[in-house]
């Protein structure tokens, strides 16, 4: 991205933005609501356009049902009746952005049942999706997003209303298929402590403003305190971290770690690699 900003009805979320993201690299993106966090993952997706700036994923512009992206989404429960299967899930990973009949064959049943082993579900595979647990359902999103071999996987809000055992479970999913294979991660999240071991760096955004560094060089007192605007503090406890003062700030004092929905989901139809650190 080159000074990037997206404007959504009279809004603007983000403006001047400059982000590169390596090959392997595991980029936390953190913010309060209404940051424009999910929306981010939609310019990525081509679901937006761009206000100003510009874009590219892998070389080229961002499109509908890229194979070079997969995603992730926010955790949504299934109807006890909901008539699909855990394997039907992981199947439109191929088909799912497609009109008409899906993709058949013995190719795609192997494919499926690759990406379903890989992620450790092949014994609920069967089972109706709506009478598995959150942590069950989520495993299955992860092989859907990995079917196509994405270079880039884009996450929001992965560990939802996900209990801890969970929590730790699909990071390490996730974690290691950018190690394995080199794919780069964007993960946006309300609660960085999960996954600060594996993060190489962290995209900050409130309020038009934002922050890229690694997570010591970011989750200071004094760059938060400039970014919100008022005094905050940031604490380390026992490897954790502990943001206070800020307003809905994720991973802080009195901040909600699991909101059902970004307040960007508000905003939908109002319209339309270096490590270094950077500032704005």
């Amino acid at each position: 991205m080159r000074a990037a900003t997206l404007r959504l009805g009279e809004r603007d979320l983000w403006r001047g933005l400059d982000l590169d993201v390596a090959p392997g690299e595991f980029l936390a993106v953190l913010g309060p609501n209404g940051g424009g966090k999910t929306s981010l993952l939609k310019v990525l997706l081509g679901l937006y356009r761009l206000t100003e700036g510009s874009v590219e994923v892998c070389g080229r512009r961002p499109r509908r049902g890229s194979d070079l992206v997969g995603y992730v989404p926010q955790q949504k429960a299934f109807e006890p009746d909901a008539p699909l299967r855990g394997r039907d899930l992981v199947r439109l990973g191929l088909d799912g952005h497609r009109w008409g009949i899906g993709l058949g064959g013995r190719d795609t049943r192997r494919r499926v049942d690759d990406a379903i082993a890989a992620v450790g579900a092949a014994g609920y595979a069967d089972a109706p999706l709506g009478l598995l647990s959150g942590g069950e359902q989520q495993r299955l999103r992860i092989a859907q997003a990995l079917l196509g071999d994405p270079r880039v996987l884009l996450c929001d809000e992965p560990l939802l209303s996900l209990d801890l055992h969970h929590q730790q479970a699909t990071s390490e999913l996730i974690d290691r298929r950018r190690r394995e294979s080199g794919t780069s991660v964007l993960f946006v999240t309300h609660e960085i402590n999960p996954v600060l071991p594996m993060v190489d760096r962290v995209l900050y955004l409130v309020g038009t403003k934002w922050a890229i560094g690694t997570p010591d060089e970011v989750l200071r007192s004094e760059r938060l305190s400039e970014l919100y605007g008022t005094h905050i503090d940031v604490l380390r406890v026992h490897g954790r971290v502990v943001v206070v003062g800020a307003p809905d700030a994720p991973h802080g004092e009195g901040a909600h770690h699991h909101h059902e929905r970004d307040d960007d989901h508000e905003l939908e139809h109002a319209d339309g690699t270096g490590r270094g650190s950077s500032w704005v």
